[in-house]
């Protein structure tokens, strides 16, 4: 019998979060938990075959995977299993693992309701909900079991294993390497990626390439060989369909040069932009589609070679890809088309974090990194004593900072370091520190971390109207494809921030890029003014910048929209009362 067939990245990741889920059902130490989750990140961040690498012996040079994790890959790649986890799948219903999805229903939670109730999955969860069941257990009680109830109703469809989307930087990573791998093939001319990707949406379900070549086969062979991919699922003379090692689908589209814009164009839209854009043709006898333009009364086809071109025979005024989204982009005239703003545009970074709270970097550390990264100030934002997940910092130890942070601005040339803090907006609107504390702050973020349900509106409201905030931080507390924004309105926050002088953040975490591009447009449209962070709890994160600068680009944004353009001297004056 033939060996089983390599798994590609994506398979041992998914192996691996499943053993995590399943030993955390079971009950084992959070540390072994932890383990198999840091190594599915791991893998799933691996450019090339882990599979390979096991074979090869070198596995273990891969950060998170020691020899515990290396004997599993191995019995995996040699047999087609992990004994370990075909115990715990004997032990651990399935359905229990479909149940860790409902949002705020932890192992603990569910392992219980299975102990004591015999609950395995969703079905046997809603009849224990409507039965009364669930209420009635010890530690649950009639308000859980109301928040369980109605988290198990909002998960809808999600629990049905749908594939999952893929943050913006992880698919960059991808498509670029493919991209790059394939322009340097001796075949090639172009290649260019499209589709969601190319637009820097929040996330991405699949990459397409765009390419002209001279030698289709040999390019197609070049895109199967590459490590990037797991298997190929159809190929022929105009491309391929794959999936990459990492689990996300892969179109490869070949196209003679002539037609090389019309099929960028058409990959690069969104659905709603190319159905306003052929919509508008139709009306005037003209159609539009991937393989050119045609003029229905004279039968004449154009084909194009560059997106300006399919634009510009269509009348409209090319926009960058970021803007074709259907939100008016394609009415703007020549000269209407803002200049977005783009990474090099920020002088500063105003919301990031220390070994002080829960950063892994030191004030020096962080300080000697954004300089590095040409910033001309940074603000030190540890969390405050409230903030709900620990290491937060206490009155007396913010005093502490604020000397630290002086004196690092002192010994450090080259940048201004700034004291702040990430102050946690209690539910009843009030900060964590006194007055006269935050007062001697440079910078004041205000946030929301905990009980998410209770009127997030009202509170940041309120924190809008004091007169020491500056900025609210991440004001919808999304995380992306991981948890839904607070029940917030976004309207009213944006009227209280431009009647009260406050800034609105984007906040770059890949995760959360927060403000979104809807609201960050808003905010600008009612005029205020955007800040655009990092939120780095390490060094190496200080360039999450980028993700919130391609949101700010969604949302518009031009360099004078977003306050961290300027000097920290001239953004200083902008704060309420010019303080």
């Amino acid at each position: 019998m033939a060996p089983p067939r390599d798994p590609s990245n994506a398979e041992i990741a998914v192996l691996f979060r499943e053993l995590a889920d399943r030993y955390e059902l079971d009950g084992a130490i959070a540390h072994r938990v932890l383990a198999y989750r840091n190594a599915a990140d791991a893998v799933s961040g691996s450019a090339g075959s882990i599979a390979a690498l096991t074979r090869a012996g070198t596995v273990t040079e891969v950060p998170g995977i020691g020899k515990t994790l290396e004997e599993k890959l191995t019995d995996l790649i040699n047999t087609g299993q992990i004994p370990a986890l075909e115990k715990l799948r004997e032990k651990i219903p399935a359905g229990l693992l479909t149940l860790t999805r409902v949002p705020g229903l932890g192992a603990k939670r569910i392992a219980k309701m299975h102990k004591e109730l015999g609950i395995d999955g969703p079905e046997t969860l809603k009849a224990a909900l409507d039965s009364g069941a669930v209420a009635g257990l010890k530690g649950f009680g009639e308000g859980s079991a109301a928040k369980i109830a109605s988290a198990l109703e909002a998960a809808g469809d999600a629990l049905g294993g749908a594939a999952e989307r893929v943050l913006l930087p992880r698919a960059l990573e991808i498509g670029e390497a493919l991209r790059d791998e394939l322009l340097a093939h001796p075949s090639s001319h172009r290649v260019e990626l499209a589709g969601s990707a190319r637009r820097l949406a929040d996330s991405v379900h699949d990459l397409d390439l765009i390419a002209t070549t001279d030698d289709a086969v040999a390019l197609v062979d070049a895109f199967e060989a590459s490590e990037l991919i797991a298997s190929v699922h159809q190929r022929g003379d105009n491309g391929a369909n794959a999936m990459s090692q990492a689990g996300l689908a892969v179109d490869l589209r070949i196209v003679p040069p002539a037609q090389f814009g019309n099929l960028l164009q058409h990959f690069s839209g969104s659905k709603a932009h190319n159905v306003a854009m052929r919509t508008a043709a139709q009306a005037r006898g003209i159609r539009v589609s991937e393989r050119g333009i045609l003029n229905e009364e004279t039968g004449e086809i154009v084909r194009c070679e560059t997106e300006e071109e399919v634009y510009e025979t269509l009348g409209l005024t090319w926009v960058p890809p970021e803007l074709r989204e259907d939100r008016g982009e394609l009415a703007l005239k020549p000269g209407e088309v803002p200049v977005l703003i783009e990474l090099s545009d920020l002088r500063g970074d105003l919301h990031l974090h220390t070994t002080a709270s829960d950063g892994r970097g030191t004030i020096d550390v962080m300080a000697r990194a954004a300089l590095e990264r040409g910033h001309e100030y940074l603000v030190i934002t540890d969390h405050s004593a409230t903030h709900g997940f620990g290491n937060d910092v206490t009155a007396d130890e913010l005093r502490a900072s604020i000397e630290a942070v002086r004196a690092a601005n002192a010994e450090i040339d080259g940048i201004t370091i700034l004291i702040g803090s990430e102050i946690n907006i209690g539910t009843d609107g009030g900060l964590d520190y006194p007055d006269d504390l935050v007062a001697e702050l440079d910078w004041v973020v205000a946030s929301v971390h905990t009980a998410f349900t209770s009127d997030p509106t009202k509170r940041i409201i309120a924190a809008c109207e004091h007169p020491l905030v500056d900025l609210i931080g991440h004001p919808t507390g999304r995380m992306i494809e991981k948890r839904a924004p607070y029940d917030v309105d976004m309207t009213a926050v944006i009227d209280a921030a431009a009647r009260t002088g406050t800034f609105l953040e984007i906040n770059g975490s890949p995760r959360r890029r927060d403000l979104n591009d809807v609201h960050a447009r808003a905010a600008k449209e009612a005029g205020v003014l955007l800040v655009i962070d990092s939120d780095a709890h390490g060094p190496e994160t200080l360039e999450n910048q980028r993700w919130g600068i391609a949101t700010a680009r969604r949302a518009w944004l031009t360099k004078d929209d977003v306050a961290n353009t300027r000097p920290w001297a001239e953004l200083r004056e902008l704060r309420k009362g010019g303080r």
